[in-house]
């Protein structure tokens, strides 16, 4: 019963409104809202959107997928796109701003895709769905700013299923605690100080109607480095 609850409340059609990006080379920026960095360009072949704030959950919503679809029979697909968050942006009430790439799968063929952009905001429809590009870990980047030993900020880059990140904690073999990390902006949580020799982290993952936690089968390594990306190896589930 678990699974079925899971599937009821977190994949029910949802409406709302989507467009495309007003700028023709739309990508959420290098440094955008989830702190993604490059990687925010290539994800999902770059079906991306930003989203807005109830979807963005201050940055727990930060790579979660969505099946997005428009609601005007001549033109739209009707299985429409899948979109990755990798970005925060609202106008006019939308809930999607997606990148070119995405808002095109919209269409039934490109010249419907055409005609869906001359209407600027759409009404559509949209739910989550299980990210699975990457399997069922969790990814996670050290992001660029940290600095061996004095500085410790990861990036999560992706969770699969249908879990978000809701904290990091990072285990203190000195007083022998799991210890918060703090979430600094999007999916980037950070540690001053961190333990010296290998890092130990626990993630707290959850969904609509479960939290679990995740350890990540094996440490990171002392002399870690700043872009060096990890996986958990292990379900969030």
């Amino acid at each position: 019963m678990k699974g079925v609850g899971r599937e009821t409340i977190q994949m029910q059609w949802v409406m709302g409104r989507g467009r495309d990006s007003d700028n023709p080379e739309f990508l959420p920026e290098v440094r955008g809202a989830c702190g993604f960095g490059d990687y925010g360009k290539i994800v999902n072949d770059g079906s991306v959107a930003a989203v807005s704030a109830k979807l963005w959950k201050n940055g727990g919503g930060c790579g979660a997928c969505y099946q997005v679809r428009c609601k005007i029979p001549q033109f739209c697909d009707e299985n429409g796109a899948n979109v990755v968050v990798t970005d925060y942006g609202e106008g006019d009430r939308t809930d999607f701003i997606m990148s070119p790439r995405a808002f095109s799968k919209l269409g039934r063929n490109a010249i419907a895709s055409e005609k869906l952009k001359k209407y600027g905001v759409l009404d559509v429809e949209y739910k989550r769905v299980p990210c699975t590009f990457k399997g069922n870990n969790i990814v996670y980047q050290i992001n660029e700013n940290s600095r061996n030993p004095d500085y410790f900020a990861i990036n999560i880059l992706y969770v699969g299923g249908t879990y978000d990140v809701t904290a990091v904690e990072i285990w203190q073999r000195e007083h022998h605690q799991w210890e918060a990390m703090r979430r600094s902006y999007g999916a980037v949580f950070d540690f001053a100080n961190p333990p010296k020799g290998e890092i130990k982290l626990r993630f707290q993952v959850g969904s609509n109607i479960e939290v679990h936690n995740v350890v990540s089968r094996f440490p990171i390594p002392a002399a870690w480095k700043a872009g060096a990306t990890y996986s958990t190896k292990i379900l969030p589930y």
